[in-house]
């Protein structure tokens, strides 16, 4: 297999982690988001929790593969991303521990003080990491401050404001209403009663936010200047960013859907994904399924859209990085793809195992039999 198409193949499986992060945990964040307001006593907040409490641990999993991914396969994207966004990482992270702390410790006290601010760090727990990591997807369109020296040392300027630019909070934005979304539908499925019902109500309004946030992103990006390589392309070059050329273009993230017209499908599968969403309320599987089509689309939006650059440097165009020059060594990338073939389906496999025992809705009868052994 050729240099340039191990390249392809292991860019099309970031994206696909990253899907499947958005799928899985996106679920988890959006739950998170609405307990406090679906669940409006104590058992029904904890009805909401236990139909995310069994899972929330294994869906962690796509995050660890996204990362793993981004380490191994395009390291000078880790090392710049990773760098770069320090702060807004470890804002993520911090945030991420509210969720085992509230879902242990919430229930050691039967305090209603002590219960209230745990779902209020639970709320936390999920909506930061649903507008950072949307917010971490707008400034790659609008480009980050980065360049490397002869050594290919990174040299950054990146400050936690800086990340704070208007269409990256409006991209942030469109990440918290479609895991919003999400959690509403996966609500509607899983938590019986009023917590349920008060989810499939948010559905439509959630879908409305998303399509409005979402179109008028779509609005900006073809206004705003992108970045378009402006030398000879060489896919199976070395992986130096030195060695190219680029430049900002106006209209530039826009090009990629004059070139290849089958890239509309992306947003397409979105909207679609938010019309079944809000068509199946009476169907709860149905719903989720099309709300996990917004994902899908929405990230496979941003990545076409950006093909082929992973991280423009808005310091300097040329030394942005690509999915031509920032990936490792050809054997690597090889060994990695059979690893990946041998383990992604067992991953999938016993998800699928987990969700299938797990199948069937948390209901409040179900939580007071067994007091002690839920959350």
């Amino acid at each position: 297999m050729d240099y340039e198409t191990l390249r392809l193949i292991w860019w099309a499986l970031l994206g696909i982690l990253l899907i499947g992060l958005a799928i899985m945990d996106g679920f988890d964040l959006g739950t998170a988001i609405l307990l406090p307001f679906v669940g409006r006593t104590d058992l029904e907040r904890r009805v909401v929790i236990n139909t995310v409490g069994p899972v929330w641990e294994g869906n962690q999993v796509w995050l660890i593969l996204g990362g793993g991914a981004i380490f191994a396969a395009w390291p000078l994207l880790y090392a710049a991303a990773f760098s770069g966004f320090y702060l807004a990482m470890f804002l993520v992270l911090a945030a991420l521990i509210l969720r085992p702390v509230g879902f242990k410790f919430r229930s050691k006290l039967a305090s209603p003080l002590w219960r209230n601010w745990w779902d209020i760090a639970l709320f936390i727990g999920g909506f930061v990491p649903a507008l950072v990591f949307g917010v971490a997807f707008g400034n790659l369109f609008v480009g980050v401050p980065f360049s490397f020296n002869s050594d290919l040392r990174l040299q950054e300027s990146i400050t936690l404001l800086s990340l704070l630019n208007p269409f990256a909070l409006l991209a942030g934005l469109v990440s918290v209403a479609m895991l919003v979304l999400h959690g509403a539908t996966w609500l509607s499925l899983k938590a019986d009663g009023p917590p349920g019902a008060r989810a499939r109500a948010v559905v439509p309004y959630a879908a409305l936010a998303f399509v409005l946030l979402f179109t008028l992103a779509g609005i900006w990006v073809r206004e705003m200047d992108g970045f378009h390589i402006t030398s000879v392309l060489a896919p199976d070059g070395p992986s130096n960013p030195l060695f190219k050329t680029a430049a900002r273009v106006t209209g530039g993230w826009w090009a990629n859907y004059t070139l290849h017209p089958l890239f509309w499908l992306a947003p397409l599968t979105a909207y679609l994904g938010v019309l079944v969403a809000v068509l199946s309320r009476g169907r709860p599987l149905l719903a989720w399924v099309g709300s996990a089509l917004v994902p899908l689309g929405v990230i496979a939006t941003a990545g076409l859209s950006l093909f082929p650059f992973l991280l423009p440097s808005s310091t300097n165009p040329d030394m942005s990085l690509t999915v031509w020059d920032a990936s490792s060594s050809k054997l690597t990338l090889y060994i990695m793809l059979g690893c990946t073939a041998i383990f992604l389906p067992i991953i999938l496999a016993y998800t699928g195992w987990a969700y299938r025992v797990l199948r069937g809705p948390v209901k409040a009868e179900t939580i007071m039999s067994d007091s002690h052994g839920n959350y």
